[in-house]
C-alpha cells in the first residue's frame, strides 16, 4: 500500500506539480486564485479557493499544535512555549523578502535527504525483514484500497502544497525553469518517500505501534541520530507551516504591504491560540476531504492540458 502512495506522490508532484508551477509562472501569481480561475473558470473556481483558505489556516493550525506537542516530547519544552517558538520563528520569517522566504523552505532539504538515506540504508540491509519477507509480516491489504488511499493521500500532500507551488513558480521568470523546478523536486520527494517506505517495512514488527514510526527507526540505530531526526522534523514543520501561511496571507492582502504586517498579526495570533482549542482535532478530521479536493484539483489540471493541446491552442503548461 505504500508503494502506491509513493507512485501517486510522484505523479502529483511530478507531472501535476510542474504543471501548476508553469501556470503560476505564466500569470505571475502571487496566491492561487488566477491559477484556480484558469483550470476551474471564474465562478466554479470560488468553492476551491474558499475551501483552500479554509484549509490552508486549518492545517497550519495543526502543525503549531503538533510543533509544540514535539517540543515537549523530545525536548521537555512546555506545549505553549513550544507552539509559541514556533509561532514566533514563522511570524519573523513571514517579514522577510520572498525569495528569503523560499531559501528559508529549502534549508532543511540537504539534511533531511542525508538523514533519509542514512536510515533507509542501515535498514534496508539490516531490517529484521527482508524485502522479500515483507509480505508474510505486513498484514495483507486489499490492492484497490492501496491504490483508492494513495491515490486521497497524495491529493491531500498535493493539496497542501498547492498554493506555495503556484507562489513559487509566480516569482520565477520562466516556465521551463519553474516547471523543472517542480517536476525534480516531486522526484526526489518521490524516492526519499519510497526508501523511508522500504525501511519501515523492513522493521515493521518494531515499529507497527510507534507513534512516530520513523523516530523509532533512528533511535534504534542512536539516539544521536533520533535527536537530529526530532530537529529536522521541527523544522519540515516550520517549512509546512510558513509555506501555508504565506499562501493564505497573500490570499487576502499584497504581500509585505501594510495591510500584510497588520494581517500576519493577527494571523499568527489566532494560529497560536486555536491550536490549544480543539480547532486541530477538527482540520484532522477533515484531512480525508482534502485529499478529494486535491485530486479534482488533479483532474482539472489534466483535462484543461489535454483540451487545449487537442485543441491545438499555445497552452501556458
Amino acid at each position: 500500500m505504500g508503494l502506491f502512495r509513493c507512485y501517486y506522490i510522484w505523479f502529483y508532484f511530478s507531472f501535476i506539480g510542474r504543471q501548476v508551477a508553469k501556470i503560476g509562472t505564466a500569470f505571475e501569481a502571487t496566491n492561487h486564485e488566477s491559477t484556480l480561475q484558469y483550470v476551474f473558470g471564474e465562478k466554479f473556481s470560488k468553492v476551491f479557493d474558499y475551501i483552500l483558505i479554509f484549509f490552508l489556516f486549518g492545517i497550519a493550525v495543526t502543525m503549531i499544535a503538533g510543533a509544540g506537542a514535539t517540543f515537549e516530547e523530545s525536548y521537555n519544552i512546555p506545549t505553549w512555549l513550544g507552539a509559541l517558538i514556533m509561532t514566533l520563528a514563522i511570524y519573523i520569517t513571514l517579514l522577510l523578502d520572498f525569495n528569503k522566504i523560499v531559501r528559508a523552505l529549502g534549508i532543511v532539504t540537504p539534511f533531511l535527504i542525508v538523514l533519509v538515506v542514512l536510515i533507509a540504508g542501515v535498514y534496508l540491509f539490516k531490517g529484521h525483514v527482508s524485502l522479500a519477507e515483507v509480505n508474510q509480516v505486513v498484514p495483507e491489504a486489499s490492492i484497490w484500497k492501496g491504490i483508492w488511499f494513495g491515490t486521497i493521500y497524495g491529493g491531500l500532500a498535493f493539496s497542501v502544497g498547492f498554493s506555495t507551488i503556484v507562489a513559487i513558480g509566480g516569482d520565477t521568470e520562466k516556465r521551463t525553469v519553474s516547471g523543472a523546478g517542480a517536476m525534480y523536486g516531486g522526484i526526489i520527494y518521490t524516492v526519499l518517500l519510497a526508501l523511508i517506505n522500504f525501511a519501515l517495512q523492513s522493521e515493521y514488527p518494531t515499529i507497527k505501534n510507534a507513534s512516530i514510526p520513523t523516530l523509532t527507526l533512528a533511535n534504534n540505530i542512536h539516539p544521536l541520530i533520533a535527536t537530529v531526526l526530532s530537529v529536522i522534523m521541527l523544522a519540515v514543520m516550520y517549512n509546512t507551516i510558513l509555506g501555508l501561511m504565506y499562501s493564505f496571507a497573500a490570499r487576502f492582502t499584497e504581500p509585505y504591504s501594510k495591510n500584510y504586517h497588520i494581517f500576519i498579526i493577527i494571523m499568527m495570533v489566532a494560529g497560536y491560540l486555536l491550536s490549544f482549542v480543539g480547532f486541530a482535532e477538527l482540520i484532522n478530521k477533515l484531512y480525508t476531504i482534502m485529499g478529494y479536493v486535491g485530486l479534482f484539483i488533479v483532474v482539472a489540471v489534466i483535462i484543461k492540458y489535454f483540451k487545449r493541446k487537442n485543441a491545438d491552442k499555445k497552452h501556458i503548461a
